[in-house]
């Protein structure tokens, strides 16, 4: 009785594909490579060159010149403080002598400062190629306060008296030595100057010891213009020549000030003044980051938006700039005025991620998707060539093989036509070619049985 083959025996295997020993290739590797090498060498150049002009991330702290503690500028550097704040930025405020030493600080590259508040048509004491104006925030008017029995009407009728026009190296004195030389009264002349400002300044109005005052900023504010109005035997001066000053003086702007508008019970002043006014602009280092300046200009907007008693709502900011050339992202976000979507609804830092990945994505985007359609047919062309490799070499023989060669030269022609055939066999090949592979092959044995016939 024959024995039962146990499934487990030898015998019972059954040859197959797993035991043939044989790895057969479905990719070759190095064909892959070379169709996909230049694309991936474009997509490294590309994210290099995106990565070289790509702006770093914004810095999560910022340095701001303000002013002296309580003043203006001090307050306004405040609110921009607590509104960046909400943005994950820390703002930095120093506190200043006022515009002039602010424009110090930023002028001086080692000072730190990145921001400030300066008034405009102050001269910049040192090289301030390197900076950009974010734009006009406010208006600081000059107001002159003056004791005469009648009103005057120029500036010139001034000469010969007492002047309290601040203290050296306040933007306050520059403005007053500007307005007063363009009638000739300059330091030196007929008339006395005093650098006084504030309360100073105001005191000695009141106890005649000056004839006239300039007083402009914090000591110009609504309420010290209204105490002055209602004091015996002082005047608000009118800037009768406004127009002519802002021809002569492109960084002062011309305010109307309508009767009443200091004191409607009383009506004062009882009639339109005109006053003159520089803005105070935001200027701002030329590298700061793009995105901060959208916050800056944002948090402005929130600051001096509303309407005052010198301006009207919406005034400010606005991208008008007397010295320094705007800013192009503050340029940019003026005429658009807004952020771009990913700052509108999604956190700072989580805006500022998305938006850097963009830039780096979109380049690739363009490389990859054109290229990933071209790999296929560089692979194929790279196979093909292979095989149309081998039949320039066959025939180159069978041309040698029609000039009867000798039975030497035979043999040598059929050696070497062993040796394609054992490299087409040997040579790694995907199965989608394998159809071209084989008619090949029996390209190869026609050329042998031709130079076999030719010995016959």
């Amino acid at each position: 009785m024959e024995r039962e083959r146990s499934p487990g025996s030898n015998n019972a295997k059954r040859p197959g594909p797993s035991y043939l020993g044989v790895k057969i290739p479905s990719v070759s590797w190095r064909d892959l490579w070379v169709g996909l090498g230049p694309i991936l060498v474009l997509c490294v150049l590309a994210v290099f060159l995106v990565m070289h002009f790509l702006s770093p991330a914004p810095p999560r702290t910022l340095t701001m010149s303000g002013g002296p503690p309580g003043s203006t500028f001090s307050r306004v550097a405040d609110r921009y403080k607590k509104i960046l704040a909400r943005s994950g930025i820390t703002l930095k405020i120093l506190d200043s002598r006022g515009s002039l030493e602010n424009l110090q600080r930023l002028v001086e590259p080692k000072s730190g400062v990145d921001i400030a508040l300066v008034q405009s048509g102050l001269p910049a004491p040192g090289d301030a190629s390197d900076l950009v104006s974010l734009g006009s925030m406010f208006y600081e008017p000059v107001t002159i306060f003056y004791r005469n029995p009648k009103e005057i009407s120029r500036l010139s009728e001034l000469t010969g008296q007492r002047i309290a026009i601040a203290p050296e190296g306040s933007g306050a004195r520059f403005l007053a030595l500007a307005l007063l030389k363009a009638n000739e009264i300059q330091p030196g002349g007929p008339s006395k100057l005093l650098d006084l400002e504030g309360e100073a300044a105001r005191a000695a109005l009141l106890h005649r010891q000056a004839d006239a005052i300039f007083l402009t900023g914090d000591s110009a504010s609504g309420t010290t213009i209204n105490e002055m109005l209602h004091t015996e035997g002082v005047r608000l001066f009118d800037f009768t020549q406004a127009d002519a000053y802002v021809r002569r003086f492109p960084y002062l702007s011309k305010l109307l000030v309508p009767s009443g508008a200091f004191d409607l019970g009383e009506n004062l002043p009882p009639a339109p003044v005109n006053l003159l006014a520089p803005t105070v602009e935001l200027v701002a280092r030329s590298e700061l980051h793009p995105a901060l300046c959208d916050l800056l200009i944002e948090a402005a907007t929130e600051v001096h938006g509303h309407a005052g008693l010198f301006h009207t709502a919406a005034e400010f900011p606005n991208p008008t700039s007397s010295a320094y050339p705007i800013s192009a992202e503050a340029a940019r976000y003026y005429k658009t005025g807004s952020r771009s979507l990913a700052y509108r609804y999604l956190p700072f830092w989580l805006a500022t991620l998305v938006n850097r990945a963009l830039i780096v994505l979109v380049p690739l985007l363009v490389i990859v998707i054109p290229g990933l359609k071209l790999v296929p047919q560089l692979y194929s062309w790279r196979i093909k060539s292979r095989i149309h490799r081998r039949y320039g070499e066959l025939m180159a023989l069978e041309r040698e093989s029609l000039s009867a060669p000798s039975p030497e030269r035979r043999a040598q022609l059929l050696e070497r036509l062993q040796q394609i055939e054992r490299s087409v066999i040997a040579r790694r090949m995907p199965g989608a070619f394998a159809d071209q592979l084989y008619i090949l092959r029996e390209h190869i044995e026609f050329v042998r049985d031709q130079l076999t016939r030719a010995s016959g």
